[in-house]
């Protein structure tokens, strides 16, 4: 209806300047356009694919798990209450019901799945970022299991929840239709997400444990202000984390704790060597140099040592220092290279 419309308002002056009577008017009825232009859209069968590579390797990765996918705001201000959605497809609309923490399950459906239909959000496409959300039973609350997460890539994967892609990210681009290779290769890259800004994430099976580098945080300081639209951690580089999904040395059950930025530091915590709570900026840099600093856009700031840039030595200490507001040290951490380093 609307591009007959339009096509009818383009008309009229071209029939008019060949001296050409122009065609009785219709009123045209009122239109409610009820989507937003540019929509959030993912591609149904891309998104059943991903539900079936679930199925596959759950039994092997993630026994008793449950798969649900989620919405996660990617832009500052990005309204994340009463998102719609629905698939469409070209004589099929069904509605899928979103939880009030933005997650949904999709369902099989023939006609859905022979029409190519989409899942379509009444968001802009910048606006959010979707990943896949497994989680096992009996996993404690606040951390997470290494084989949910190696799951979780190859269904988001699988299922092209990527947000957005440029020349910027190579390994993205090269590695997009293999799943595999983007989660069992150490360059894959693919971010995870903690439920608040994060310092530190531990490993722990068994009786080892190891703490991620500060290069596994953040999207490893990689991250300039004008790349930043191109990646999925826009608005959440600050709860941006890589996990070892590649290091088979470290089994699916492995567990994943999280130490946030308002929390105090744990007893015996690595710090950065002359490091301590309260210094300035000048007495970090005379300390430590110049490191790779990560603005989170909201007066905090953490910098990493040695420079991103700067290839490591074997078995050189990476050191985290966490600014606030005011621009003196919040805390800091010490951490052995890892296998990725």
């Amino acid at each position: 209806m609307l591009r007959h419309s339009f096509a009818a308002l383009f008309l009229l002056p071209v029939l008019a300047s060949a001296g050409l009577p122009a065609p009785a008017q219709e009123p045209v009825p009122n239109v409610v356009v009820t989507a937003t232009r540019d929509p959030v859209d993912k591609s149904y069968r891309k998104m059943v694919r991903g539900m079936d590579r679930f199925v596959r390797q759950q039994a092997t990765l993630a026994p008793g798990a449950t798969l649900r996918f989620r919405l996660l705001p990617r832009l500052p201000g990005t309204r994340m209450e009463g998102i719609a959605l629905k698939v469409v497809g070209d004589t099929v609309t069904l509605p899928v019901a979103v939880a009030p923490d933005n997650s949904f399950t999709l369902e099989r459906d023939e006609r859905a799945w022979r029409e190519d239909a989409s899942l379509v959000a009444n968001r802009r496409t910048t606006s959010m970022t979707w990943r896949a959300d497994v989680r096992s039973p009996g996993v404690p609350d606040g951390q997470r299991r290494l084989g949910d997460l190696r799951l979780e890539c190859l269904v988001g994967m699988e299922a092209g929840l990527i947000s957005n892609n440029s020349h910027l990210f190579a390994w993205l681009s090269n590695l997009l239709t293999d799943p595999d290779e983007v989660c069992g290769n150490a360059e894959g890259n693919y971010l995870f997400f903690t439920e608040r800004p994060v310092f530190a994430v531990t490993l722990r099976a068994g009786e080892r444990s190891a703490q991620l580098p500060p290069r596994f945080l953040y999207a490893g300081g990689s991250q300039a202000p004008n790349d930043l639209p191109y990646c999925d951690c826009q608005v959440l580089l600050d709860r941006s984390y890589y996990a070892p999904l590649w290091d088979r040395g470290w089994p699916d059950d492995t567990l994943l704790s999280f130490e946030y930025m308002d929390e105090p530091a744990p007893p015996n915590a690595p710090s950065a060597p002359g490091i301590a709570p309260g210094q300035d900026r000048a007495q970090v840099r005379e300390t430590l140099g110049t490191g790779t600093e990560v603005d989170f856009g909201n007066g905090l700031q953490a910098w990493l040592y040695p420079p991103v840039q700067r290839k490591l030595q074997p078995g050189q200490l990476q050191y985290l220092v966490l600014f606030g507001a005011d621009g003196r040290v919040v805390k800091s951490r010490a951490a052995l290279p890892f296998k990725r380093d």
